[in-house]
């Protein structure tokens, strides 16, 4: 069972999504995340293990891009990896039987319309075992407090790239903070810093995407 959740991970850090994906090139012809994993489920082997192996091969690349040692597109194969995998565990996730870490909510802030460090950052925790509810961009706060208040106890993500729309961030932190005190909220962008974080009340800011999956895991502990 070890050596097939492995296999899995590795698929998965290096993005090798099927059999008959091309990349990388030595693992061409070989089977990918997504026949491993339906043979991982033929063998009798848990939905969790498959999950684990989601986990450990988008920690890898994870690291490798915090690290300087891959690029975005490195962390976009390996994503169609993932996702080739969680295909197989969807109807296990659904009905409860594989457990997620929690919910994390997701979006740009309202007047920003940049995603791509949205987008990263949602990959990276989906590959951590977290339910991502994306919202997408532009988002106005009343949207985040709407689908925070249809899941409770998660986790929000707000994003911005545009200096300009630090403030609109900032409103919508200290909104969920004043209607949900307990919250955990994680913020990032371009123009974002700790005293920034600090001073609007957000809970964690980091460059560093494996950073954020690192307190979240902290967090649910």
């Amino acid at each position: 069972m070890e050596e097939l959740i492995e296999k899995i991970a590795v698929c998965i850090a290096r993005g090798k999504v099927n059999k008959s994906s091309p990349f990388p090139p030595e693992l061409k012809g070989q089977d990918g995340a997504d026949e491993l994993a339906a043979e991982a489920l033929k063998q009798g082997i848990h939905p969790d293990e498959l999950l684990k192996g989601c986990m450990m091969g988008m920690d890898r690349i994870g690291k490798e891009f915090s690290e300087n040692r891959a690029f975005v597109t490195n962390l976009v194969v390996s994503a169609g990896a993932m996702n080739a995998v969680l295909k197989h565990i969807k109807p296990y996730l659904e009905s409860g039987e594989v457990k997620r870490k929690g919910k994390f909510i997701i979006g740009t802030v309202s007047g920003d319309l940049h995603d791509i460090g949205k987008n990263l950052v949602s990959m990276i925790i989906t590959g951590g075992g977290y339910e991502v509810i994306d919202l997408g961009v532009d988002v106005p706060t009343n949207k985040f407090l709407d689908t925070i208040a249809k899941h409770p106890g998660c986790f929000v993500g707000l994003s911005a790239l545009l200096t300009t729309t630090m403030k609109n961030m900032e409103t919508s932190v200290k909104a969920i903070k004043e209607t949900y005190p307990d919250i955990k909220i994680l913020i990032g962008g371009a123009p974002i810093t700790h005293d920034f974080c600090t001073r609007i009340g957000a809970d964690f800011y980091s460059s560093n995407v494996h950073d954020a999956v690192e307190y979240l895991n902290k967090c649910v502990a």
